[in-house]
């Protein structure tokens, strides 16, 4: 081929090369992206984790000693709020980096950080075997946790969108969308029905509440988060009305989720909320990434599956950890009623006589009545009556004697 002819067809190819650069940069720069909203989201959950063990730490050591400062006066303390704010701030700005289905599920580093910290604070001393057998669940669970957190950083959505106002009301008026909260709306509804006038407190009731909460609070803050990244760089997006809109919605969803999440602790061990929540959490939370942002537009069926391989390996790893943690009591300051023989532990009606309080060290049956509900009233005993003299004897009745509140 003569020389003008190869400096033809060069200049005719320039084109197509300076379009895969283009596209290889972009490529590149997206997945940097992504590894640093993923690396900032690990260390987020990290901190937090360290924070409130501190914070715990902080709460024992006061409790076990003579020291009768309030919790709050003590240095330990504020070094845990210190790191949680850290942690919350490392997590929200994850958010204008990588996708809200990547960040999310990374809460399992949370979890795994949390178990470490407590084998490493453990006072007692254990021998291999014994400690091993203890902790086996624990050593398994955190090796699959850290391979499905690898899965989802490999494979997590590379569709990044700059977060401008107009984009983010454009997704918020998408039939894909609407239709969504319009199923999340009469979902959380009818559960929000069954948990408060049914009385149905079953620990998935509440979780699945906190969920869709969650979700809801998840897309708020990448858009919140978004938004104030683009105003960083020169384009200010704080003058449009969707970015109040979506900050009260996020302080409104977190705050709600709060206190229903506080209810279950209350309710359950802080095992089964931590992993059923996680669980049903991210599920929910990646849905909504999925409709309102598009996160999977473009991924190949390989690479989705991949990601959600990664999520379930995540998912048993966080519920074998969180298995292996015994609920403990730390006081019970009187004997339960199942320790005595003979002993009636029901009511008429199935429910308890001695109910747990959780927050109470009262015993059930002793409890002043007038101030709780009927369902705790103490049950109307049997009386055995005994038989002392004779066959032939009469046997004289007992009489009940009833006190006035008077007396």
């Amino acid at each position: 081929m003569p020389f003008n002819e190869h400096r033809a067809f060069y200049r005719e190819a320039s084109p197509l090369r300076e379009k895969a650069k283009r596209a290889w940069a972009k490529e590149v720069t997206q997945d940097e992206e992504n590894l640093i909203g993923a690396l900032l989201a690990i260390f987020g959950h990290l901190l937090i984790s360290i924070s409130l063990n501190l914070q715990k730490y902080g709460h024992i050591r006061l409790a076990g000693s003579k020291d009768h400062r309030v919790y709050f006066k003590t240095k330990t303390w504020w070094c845990g709020l210190f790191l949680l704010f850290l942690g919350e701030l490392g997590v929200f700005s994850a958010y204008a980096f990588a996708p809200l289905s990547l960040i999310v599920p990374l809460g399992a580093v949370s979890v795994i950080a949390s178990s470490i910290i407590g084998i490493i604070f453990i006072k007692e001393k254990w021998k291999l075997k014994e400690f091993l057998r203890r902790y086996i669940l624990s050593f398994i669970g955190c090796g699959l946790a850290v391979v499905g957190t690898y899965l989802l950083i490999t494979f997590g959505p590379n569709n990044h969108e700059i977060m401008t106002g107009e984009n983010i009301t454009k997704h918020l008026v998408c039939w894909q969308f609407l239709l969504y909260m319009v199923v999340e709306i009469i979902l959380f509804c009818l559960l929000l029905y069954f948990y408060k006038e049914r009385k149905a407190n079953y620990i998935v009731v509440i979780l699945l509440l906190v969920a869709l909460l969650g979700s809801v609070s998840s897309i708020t803050v990448k858009a919140v988060a978004g938004m104030i990244a683009v105003s960083i760089r020169g384009n200010l997006q704080l003058g449009y009305p969707i970015f109040y809109i979506m900050f009260i919605c996020m302080v409104a969803t977190a705050t709600f989720q709060a206190t229903f999440l506080t209810q279950a602790s209350q309710l359950y061990d802080a095992s089964q909320v931590a992993s059923i929540g996680y669980i049903l959490s991210t599920t929910i939370a990646i849905t909504a990434g999925a409709t309102f942002y598009l996160d999977f537009t473009g991924e190949g069926a390989l690479h989705i599956c991949m990601f959600a391989l990664g999520c379930l390996i995540a998912f048993v790893g966080v519920f074998l950890i969180t298995r292996n943690k015994r609920k403990s009591i730390l006081f019970e300051p009187y004997i339960s009623m199942d320790a005595m023989p003979g002993m009636q532990n029901l009511h008429d009606n199935g429910t308890a006589v001695q109910p747990d309080l959780k927050a109470s060290f009262s015993y059930g049956a002793l409890e002043n009545n007038d101030a709780i509900s009927e369902i705790y009233a103490p049950a109307t005993l049997p009386i055995v009556l005994e038989q002392h003299g004779s066959k032939g004897a009469p046997i004289p009745p007992y009489r009940i004697m009833e006190h006035s509140k008077e007396e």
